[in-house]
């Protein structure tokens, strides 16, 4: 019975993530569909809609990792009936496991969504580059959640019919 409620607990935070990574992919794919560069950032202040795609695109890649490193690993692991410790703790048993490409990486793109959120456009060509690694990491993070859904069909046994759709990047 508490397995039952640890893999549905699991499976509901994963189909909040698939929506959050079609989300995300939708603001990438309209932010960076223009050539991001030191000079469109300073021309932000003169244009509020691409402003504010961009602050889509901020506020979904950082939902979208907070989601997955607080809720979505640690209810895996805990379906898996493993037990989550810390996040670092989490996030190395998800590497291990081969759900997470590199730990190094994940706080890589964790320090920059920090960035992008507290030091918006204090040098506008650092923020240009930050948002050119942003647009990396967001496929890191969908790839993540790719595998964790694949991981789900072959050691959780879940049918596919009961996960969220696959999420490609190109698509939203």
């Amino acid at each position: 019975m508490k397995e039952t409620l640890l893999l549905d607990r699991f499976l509901l935070t994963l189909d909040i993530v698939a929506r959050e990574g079609r989300h995300l992919a939708f603001s990438r794919n309209r932010l960076f569909a223009e050539q991001i560069n030191k000079a469109w950032v300073d021309a932000l202040q003169d244009k509020p809609e691409i402003a504010e795609r961009l602050e889509a695109f901020v506020s979904r890649y950082g939902r979208m990792q907070d989601t997955m490193a607080d809720k979505l690993l640690p209810r895996w692991l805990l379906a898996l009936a493993e037990r989550p410790g810390s996040q670092i703790e989490t996030l190395n048993r998800a590497e291990r496991l081969g759900v997470l490409e590199s730990v190094e990486v994940w706080l890589e793109a964790r320090n920059l969504r920090n960035r992008l959120v507290h030091e918006y456009m204090t040098d506008a060509g650092e923020f240009a580059q930050n948002l050119l690694l942003a647009k990396q990491y967001s496929l890191m993070l969908i790839n993540t959640y790719n595998r964790l859904r694949a991981d789900a069909m072959e050691r959780l046994h879940v049918e596919q019919a009961r996960l969220p759709v696959v999420l490609n990047p190109d698509k939203a």
